[in-house]
C-alpha cells in the first residue's frame, strides 16, 4: 500500500521506579503521498513521541508504521526530520551542510554540487553557499535545515516545531516557504506545532490529539494551505472559516488543558 500508514500504534514508557506512562493509545492514520498534515494538541499528548516513532527513533509498544508497504523499523533517508533547532554542523558551511547526506551515500561530487545549487535556489539562499552556520540567523538556519532534509530526497518530511523558536515575521516567511516547498516538490509533510494558527495555515489536514494517552480526537480537512501557496498569509487568516475554525480548536485545546490541570490537582 502506498503512502504512510499508522496502524493501531500505542506507546508505553517504563519508568525507573517501576511505574509506566501510556503516551499513545490506538493511533490509526493514513497519509497519502503529497499530503500536508499538521498535528496539534495540548502539552504532553504525545505529538513528538508519535513523530519519533514515524522517524524510526522509537519502536512502538504495539502496532506498526508502514511506508509504501514496508514496515518502519529504524531511521531511514526515506523519512527526513527537521527539528526545532536545525541540528546543523557548525564547522561546515551552508553548502557542505546541505550536501552532507548525499556525500555519505557516495553520490558523485558533481551531482552533489548541482543538487545543492538547486536547493539553495528553492530555499532562497543562493548568495549564502559559503557562509558558516554560526553566521546565519535562526530563520536562515532553518532554511538550511529544510534544504539538507530535501537533499536526501525523502518520501516523507517530518517537522517537529520547526518554526517555534523564530520571531513572528520570520516565522510567517518560513510558513510561506514550507507551503512553497510542499507545492514545488510534492513531498508528504507531517508537521507538529503548538500554534493553532500555524496548524490551520500549514495543514491540508489537521489532526487534533487528545490528552495522554494521546489519541486522535478530531480531524479537519481545510483549504488554507492551498490558498496560502504564493499568497499573503495575512489575507488567508482573514478568511471567515479560518477565524471560526481557529476559535473552535482553541476552545477544544483550552478544555483539554483544563482537564489536564484538574487531573494534576486531584
Amino acid at each position: 500500500m502506498s503512502g504512510l500508514n499508522i496502524n493501531d500504534v500505542s506507546m508505553t514508557f517504563e519508568l525507573p521506579n517501576g511505574g509506566s506512562v501510556e503516551a499513545l493509545k490506538n493511533i490509526n492514520l493514513s497519509v497519502q503521498k503529497g499530503e500536508l498534515v499538521s498535528v496539534l494538541g495540548p502539552s504532553g499528548c504525545g505529538k513528538t513521541t508519535l513523530l519519533n516513532i514515524l522517524a524510526g527513533f522509537l519502536a512502538p509498544t504495539d502496532g506498526i508504521i508502514e511506508l509504501n508497504g514496508e514496515i518502519v523499523k529504524k531511521p531511514s533517508s526515506e523519512r527526513g526530520m527537521v527539528f526545532q533547532q536545525g541540528a546543523l554542523f557548525e564547522w561546515m558551511n551552508v553548502s557542505k551542510n546541505i550536501g552532507f547526506g548525499p556525500k555519505m551515500k557516495g553520490t558523485p561530487q558533481v551531482e552533489i554540487d548541482a543538487k545543492v545549487a538547486e536547493l539553495l535556489d528553492i530555499v532562497g539562499l543562493q548568495d549564502f553557499a559559503d557562509k558558516m552556520i554560526y553566521e546565519m540567523s535562526g530563520g536562515m538556519q532553518q532554511r538550511v535545515a529544510l534544504a539538507r532534509c530535501l537533499a536526501n530526497d525523502p518520501d516523507v518530511i517530518l517537522m517537529d516545531e520547526p518554526l517555534g523558536a523564530l520571531d513572528a515575521l520570520t516565522r510567517e516567511k518560513m510558513q510561506s516557504l514550507v507551503l512553497d516547498i510542499w507545492k514545488k516538490t510534492g513531498k508528504t509533510i507531517i508537521l507538529i506545532t503548538h500554534s493553532v494558527e500555524e496548524a490551520l495555515l500549514l495543514g491540508e489536514r489537521l489532526i487534533v490529539m487528545a490528552p495522554r494517552p494521546g489519541r486522535i480526537h478530531k480531524e479537519y480537512k481545510l483549504p488554507f494551505a492551498e490558498l496560502g501557496v504564493g499568497a499573503d498569509l495575512r489575507e488567508v487568516k482573514r478568511h471567515k472559516k479560518f477565524g471560526t475554525t481557529r476559535d473552535e480548536i482553541l476552545n477544544m485545546i483550552w478544555n483539554m488543558e483544563e482537564e489536564i490541570m484538574g487531573r494534576a490537582e486531584s
